[in-house]
């Protein structure tokens, strides 16, 4: 009897990923991510960190008497906090699943394990574009009174950071929905995130060292750094930084299709 009904299950599993296909999977996991609270939660969040610290930076930037610099360098700045709470969105749409069992049923409906990966890859990835873009035309807005006059707007350079700061954000989403595949565990994947993105990073700058220095250059975040303040300070030119962007983002998923084909769940 068991074996009966596992075959049923499958062949309707079979049957519901081959009419749905792509599109299927991603639209069930677009309303699977909009039924729980922790996305508004963390879209708040970082709502109240963008304002708040883009206030503050430009703020900083008046008093300190700082020279003038482009208005988006407050929200671009943001992003080293703002980040972590597209993270835990990311995070949530792998191990809330896995912590619950439900990924199970998620894998009979979609048998294609790199499909369901790569709706849920895909569609942080547009939630965190879309979400970054309006949290730094949000901060470049409450930044430039108080820079008062220590800020230059120039609609070119601000159009760049904001769709650079999506283009970021969408790749750290990506990059964590892969790690959230191989650890499987929030804990886990939260403590990989923070080391690889903004930890180890510290530590390389502080303990210093031509070669330390070196590694931290292309680390995610000092190289989304360099990409979505676009000064022309970087060791590359910004497509390289992209393109590093984009290997630590894929090499990220392919760890976690790996294990997600050894073990379902």
């Amino acid at each position: 009897m068991s074996a009966v009904s596992t075959g049923v299950s499958d062949d309707l599993g079979g049957r519901a990923a081959s009419g749905g296909g792509f599109v299927g999977a991603f639209t069930s996991e677009w309303t699977k991510l909009w039924t729980i609270r922790t996305p508004y939660v963390c879209l708040l969040v970082g709502l109240v960190v963008t304002s708040v610290f883009t206030f503050y930076y430009g703020s900083i930037a008046r008093i300190n008497d700082k020279p003038v610099q482009p208005v988006g360098n407050a929200s671009v700045s943001s992003v080293i906090l703002t980040q972590f709470a597209l993270v835990i969105l990311a995070m949530t749409m792998v191990t809330s699943e896995y912590s619950t069992s439900s990924v199970r049923t998620s894998l009979l409906w979609v048998p294609v394990r790199a499909r369901v990966q790569l709706a849920k890859a895909l569609l942080s990835a547009l939630v965190g574009f879309v979400t970054a873009m309006v949290w730094a035309v949000l901060g470049i807005a409450l930044a430039w009174g108080p820079f008062q006059g220590h800020a230059a707007f120039e609609l070119p350079k601000a159009a760049y950071q904001v769709v650079a700061m999506g283009v970021y954000s969408a790749l750290i989403c990506v990059l964590t929905v892969g790690v959230s595949f191989a650890l499987r565990t929030a804990a886990g994947a939260v403590a990989m995130i923070f080391f690889v993105v903004s930890a180890l990073p510290s530590m390389l700058v502080g303990l210093g060292g031509p070669v330390l220095l070196a590694i931290n250059e292309y680390m995610p975040q000092t190289v989304g750094g360099y990409f979505m303040l676009g000064d022309g300070k970087a060791p590359f030119p910004d497509g390289v930084s992209l393109l590093i962007l984009l290997v630590w983002a894929g090499a990220a998923q392919v760890a976690g299709l790996l294990v997600l084909r050894r073990r379902d769940a």
